[in-house]
């Protein structure tokens, strides 16, 4: 059975947890450094980037997830989680004593934090994730602005004013998937299942 890891430090982690568990996957919340050992996958939730940054660091959780990339596991970032595969950061927050917000990186490609608005923002839109159609939900989404040459576009939804470019919301770059929206909270499988293949080697 495929054993899938979430990160549960903050965000919506028990969402990914039961969507993956309906999907058959053996399913494990992530806390610690240990809870890392013995993963086909792991997914890092919607949230907010600069805490999940924050507790990853605390908890001693950011260089074994970094490793753990580096060392070819299969990752999905969703939201926030887009954010945290990215290389880099356009408008990373800054904290208190003026530290400024990290990544585990993974994935050559710039995001912009709140790229789409506020939590009153939010939308839901029909895309083409893979060639395959589904309903997209974005909360206080990033985008990718810039991407390298061996990222793979999954996705992207039309630019908001004349003369804009499409804007990049899900990616791929080898072992790393990420979407801007959130696929936890509609009635679509297909990003899960799109991951667990990814695990077997099947994506």
């Amino acid at each position: 059975m495929t054993r899938i890891g979430v990160l549960a430090l903050q965000g919506d982690f028990r969402e990914h947890l039961e969507r993956l568990a309906g999907l058959g996957a053996d399913t494990l919340s992530v806390r610690r450094a240990e809870d890392l050992g013995g993963l086909d996958g792991l997914v890092i939730p919607g949230g907010e980037s600069t805490v999940i940054d924050r507790l990853a660091r605390n908890y001693g959780l950011a260089a074994p997830i970094r490793a753990a990339i580096a060392g070819g596991l299969p990752v999905y970032g969703s939201c926030a989680g887009m954010i945290m595969l990215a290389d880099r950061i356009e408008n990373p927050a800054r904290g208190s004593g003026g530290v400024v917000q990290g990544s585990f990186g993974g994935i050559d490609m710039t995001v912009r934090r709140n790229a789409f608005g506020r939590q009153v923002d939010s939308f839901e839109v029909p895309l083409t994730f893979n060639g395959q159609p589904l309903e997209a939900v974005f909360i206080r989404a990033p985008e990718a602005i810039d991407v390298g040459p061996d990222v793979q576009v999954l996705s992207t939804v039309p630019g908001q004013d004349a003369g804009i470019h499409d804007r990049i919301v899900a990616v791929r770059q080898g072992n790393l998937l990420a979407t801007s929206f959130h696929p936890e909270v509609t009635g679509s499988n297909a990003i899960h299942e799109f991951f667990i293949n990814m695990t077997r080697g099947d994506a």
